[in-house]
């Protein structure tokens, strides 16, 4: 089967078990998610929507955000992992949303990326899910399973998120890296499945006999 073929099957079969996949981060506007989407870095969704509640009902705008202490937004997002770097990073970036953006989360990749904390997967995620602009983000979930289907032998991310964009459409990468997502968890996880036992694994190597070894990310 080719690459292409692979692609498409994994289009369509996503497609009909995820035809609207759901944001998984709870949020409210592009600030919330864009908070959101910085304290899941190394930390589950399920973890950031059990903390993120209690951490806007402290403060749900970049001029609110501003004024709490790091240190109280230390104690609230602390179960996250890396909390004393993502609370120095929340802070900062809602005091620049202020000062430089008027309160209001910018709409541009550039902007985005400059901001503490921010890099190009979170910044990829914002532009999709609160914008509406295409992007893929890629997390190192995504760049497994495009291994394991025989859609990219990049070694890292950024080289993964360039062989999906040429692959597919550009007017399904939003839906897809949530669909692939979605998939991973409930089909395809790191332990779950090696390449040779999920559905989608099968159907793209039907011959596989041995474990799909994943270049890390």
């Amino acid at each position: 089967m080719k690459k292409t073929e692979r692609a498409q099957l994994v289009l369509s079969r996503l497609a009909e078990l995820y035809p609207s996949p759901p944001i998984p981060l709870n949020h409210r506007d592009p600030f919330t998610l864009l908070i959101a989407v910085l304290l899941s870095a190394q930390c589950t969704d399920e973890r950031v929507n059990r903390v993120t509640p209690e951490l806007f009902r402290l403060a749900d705008t970049p001029r609110a955000m501003a004024q709490v202490p790091i240190e109280s937004i230390l104690a609230v997002i602390r179960p996250c992992g890396l909390s004393p770097r993502k609370s120095k990073a929340i802070s900062e970036l809602s005091r620049i949303l202020v000062e430089q953006y008027d309160s209001v989360v910018p709409p541009n990749f550039e902007a985005l990326e400059s901001l503490p904390g921010v890099g190009h997967k979170t910044a990829s995620v914002v532009m999709a899910q609160a914008f509406g602009v295409p992007a893929f983000p890629v997390d190192t979930h995504i760049h497994r399973l495009a291994q394991r289907w025989g859609l990219t032998s990049g070694k890292n991310v950024k080289q993964t998120e360039l062989d999906l964009k040429r692959l597919f459409p550009m007017k399904h990468w939003n839906d897809l890296h949530l669909q692939i997502i979605y998939y991973g968890r409930e089909h395809c996880s790191a332990r779950g499945c090696d390449g040779t036992k999920c559905e989608i694994c099968q159907a793209c190597y039907p011959k596989r006999k041995h474990p799909k070894v994943t270049i890390k990310a």
